[in-house]
């Protein structure tokens, strides 16, 4: 995997038009963003190309509008919060052909230094097929592109990937470089020891993750409902616990994988155990303790127990770079989430790198009040996970390389 692009630091953009397709997809209720980290976390990139003369012209998807306008996933919103955030209008083109019209002739006014806001890219039908009109109606206000959107790297649409074959300089922004330098040296180059930590429910999402991580870090540990697989594989009682007997052969080979490779593959020691799923989820639970060679047929594990937590965060302790994704329990409950808080909590303590590759882990760490004491919390869910499958993310590999 080559990581080495070219960046929104090695280009000048002066004068230049220039597309940045960035990840405002934020949640909306009402017409009004409830979370607009996502806009902050574009604004260094957007501010890099102001301030370098450039014309910008921002572009996203939100939501699933499926290929045709939807009034409440317009951007909209985003513009008009988006100047608040930058101190300087950033104008909005009202085409629900994304490239109409209002952006042509908006592009056509700009001076340098000047911001515009495209409609959702997913208005149009080609977006997600990566359909080759959609690319040249956004290659054609351009000059130069810049990806910004790692959320999306994962996935090969106009907005990423199709555009970037049609212009000179296809470059990444400040966001995307560092989740290139984080998750992706953490995984092709890591700083030894390695320890990489896999919770969440289900095994089958994280296959090639096991098997790859496997291969490249020196501790793996296996928490979250996904662990009881492993440890009916190993032969314990399990319970109500959640499994997927599909994949219990598969956990029994990746068990003798890392025999074999001379690999620490962890697995919980104890549980948190309650006899009924919480309904609604944070309800109270009575929650009693059980080692993993004696849970009760009648009860379901639903968290790492204190002696699985204290033997997690020993293993991190030594750690000189840690990869962590997926809770360690049903962490949306207070009394279900010791598990995952330990972790966060160990990895909060540590020198290591720490990198939380997105999802439900990042929602976590910082839930919880540990984001800052992190060293990179992963933008992209699915994206990080491919990157720690050891895939070429379309996105990424679109990039111009340096």
């Amino acid at each position: 995997m080559s990581l080495n692009k070219v960046s929104v630091d090695d280009i000048n953009v002066k004068g230049k038009r220039v597309l940045c397709r960035c990840d405002f997809n934020v949640p909306l209720k009402e017409g009004n963003i409830t979370d607009e980290n996502r806009l902050v976390a574009a604004l260094p990139t957007i501010k890099k190309l102001i301030a370098d003369g450039g014309k910008v012209i921002l572009c996203s998807h939100l939501g699933k509008p499926k290929g045709e306008p939807k009034p409440e996933l317009s951007l909209a919103p985003v513009a008009k919060r988006l100047s608040e955030l930058l101190g300087q209008e950033v104008k909005f083109a009202a085409d629900p052909e994304v490239v109409g019209p209002n952006a042509k002739a908006a592009v056509e006014a700009m001076k340098d230094g000047e911001v515009i806001l495209l409609e959702n890219t997913r208005y149009r039908a080609e977006e997600t097929k990566n359909g080759e009109a959609f690319s040249k109606d956004l290659a054609s206000l351009c000059d130069v592109f810049v990806n910004d959107a790692f959320g999306t790297a994962h996935r090969a649409h106009c907005s990423n990937v199709g555009v970037s074959e049609l212009v000179d300089t296809a470059a990444v922004g400040y966001l995307m470089q560092k989740e290139i330098d984080f998750l992706g040296n953490a995984v092709e180059n890591p700083v030894r020891p390695f320890v990489a930590i896999l919770g969440g429910a289900k095994v089958a999402d994280k296959l090639n993750v096991i098997s790859n991580l496997l291969e490249k870090c020196d501790t793996l540990i296996i928490g979250g409902g996904m662990a009881y697989t492993f440890l009916k594989a190993q032969g314990h009682e399990i319970g109500k616990s959640l499994v997927d007997d599909t994949k219990v052969e598969y956990c029994k080979e990746m068990l003798e994988k890392a025999e074999k490779l001379g690999k620490k593959l962890l697995l919980p020691v104890d549980s948190a155990t309650i006899t009924e799923f919480p309904n609604p989820i944070d309800a109270p639970v009575d929650v009693e303790m059980y080692d993993s060679d004696s849970m009760p047929a009648d009860r379901e594990g639903c968290d790492i127990g204190p002696k699985t937590a204290a033997m997690f965060a020993d293993a991190v302790k030594s750690a000189k770079t840690v990869v962590w994704n997926g809770p360690m329990g049903v962490f949306e409950n207070p009394t279900l989430a010791e598990g995952t808080i330990a972790v966060a909590k160990a990895l909060a303590e540590t020198d290591a790198t720490t990198i939380i590759g997105g999802g439900d882990s990042a929602a976590a760490v910082n839930q919880l009040g540990f984001g800052d004491k992190m060293s990179h919390i992963s933008t992209g869910g699915g994206a990080s996970l491919e990157f720690l499958e050891g895939k070429e993310l379309p996105g990424v590999a679109a990039a111009t390389n340096k």
